[in-house]
């Protein structure tokens, strides 16, 4: 488990948190397989069949659901006879090994190397959670005994920066702003100047968010990284993406979308807590095969939890 894992690590408090959590999407799942085995003693054709809509209606995603019951049809092949009692503990399996598959939740959250500082860039569209999320991760690494510097280059929203700067006081960590509509890549540059003079540890960098022209999203996070790597030559270390678990397949489509225009290399899925569709979790690991490293399971701030993904199975199958 690297540093931060331990720093952030799991105790019995966020083991009640993370199961409130997930309560939802638990009672939706189970509900729905409940009725999908009703009068079957055997997992046949029509168990499968019912299991598969199960699967899709709580945002498991197409693509990885079929993974999902292939591997199970091959189970039933091989064993010949397997009773609708295993069903459960046969999903647990497969959903667990297509999450450590994918390294989601490996218990090595962002490793702080030697050199300073660890530059987290943070990308996602608005109204996901990403400014809370840059927040949280904020105050968590304070608490953690890092320096911390906050970058505000989301300069077309002044609510964003505004937000940032609330979080800036709350964590008590600096931040680097400029006007409303300053050029991003000038305030991410200043931050990492910032950053190097006074050896901080880590830097987050918040970005716009704007799907609807990608090209000149893409040019953006581009310029953003260029001028970065002027100061720090491997920066971003990180590109996080954070998503709104409760928009389900949405969150699924911005994952790609956003795949598409800059290197994503890990995942936060905020607001867990209010939804039916944790299941997206699974899917969204699965076809981007890129680790999901938080998950937000409420609204303070140790309910930005490092993922893990066996208490995350845990919890959902428990």
């Amino acid at each position: 488990m690297s540093l931060l894992g331990k720093l952030f690590g799991r105790s019995e408090e966020k083991e009640k948190r993370l199961e409130e959590g997930l309560e939802k999407t638990k009672e939706s799942v189970f509900g729905k397989l409940a009725r999908a085995v009703a009068g079957k003693s055997t997992v046949d054709a029509d168990v499968l069949d019912n299991l598969e809509e199960v699967l899709i209606t709580s945002d498991v995603g197409v693509s990885t659901t079929v993974k999902i019951i292939e591997r199970i049809e091959e189970r039933v092949s091989r064993d010949k006879y397997m009773n609708t009692s295993e069903l459960q503990s046969i999903l647990r399996e497969e959903i667990a090994s297509l999450l450590a598959e994918n390294q989601a939740g490996d218990g090595a959250s962002f490793d702080l190397p030697d050199h300073k500082p660890y530059v987290i860039m943070v990308v996602g569209v608005n109204g996901v959670g990403k400014t809370t999320t840059i927040g949280k991760l904020a105050a968590q690494f304070k608490a953690a005994g890092k320096k911390v510097v906050l970058g505000a280059a989301d300069t077309f929203r002044a609510a964003a920066v505004d937000q940032l700067v609330v979080w800036s006081e709350r964590a008590d960590v600096p931040i680097v702003k400029q006007g409303m509509g300053s050029d991003p890549a000038s305030v991410a540059f200043d931050t990492l100047q910032s950053a190097v003079s006074q050896q901080a540890d880590v830097v987050l960098i918040d970005t716009a968010g704007r799907l609807h022209n990608k090209v000149n999203l893409m040019n953006e996070l581009g310029k953003i990284k260029r001028v970065m790597q002027k100061v720090v030559p491997d920066a971003p270390h990180e590109v996080l993406l954070v998503l709104d678990a409760s928009t389900g397949q949405n969150a699924l489509n911005q994952a790609v979308e956003f795949s598409k225009v800059t290197d994503v290399s890990a995942l936060a899925l905020t607001k867990l807590d209010g939804t039916a569709k944790g299941g997206v979790v699974i899917g969204i690991s699965d076809q981007l095969k890129v680790p999901v490293k938080y998950i937000g399971v409420g609204e303070k701030i140790e309910d930005l939890q490092v993922f893990d993904r066996k208490a995350f199975v845990d919890r959902f199958f428990s």
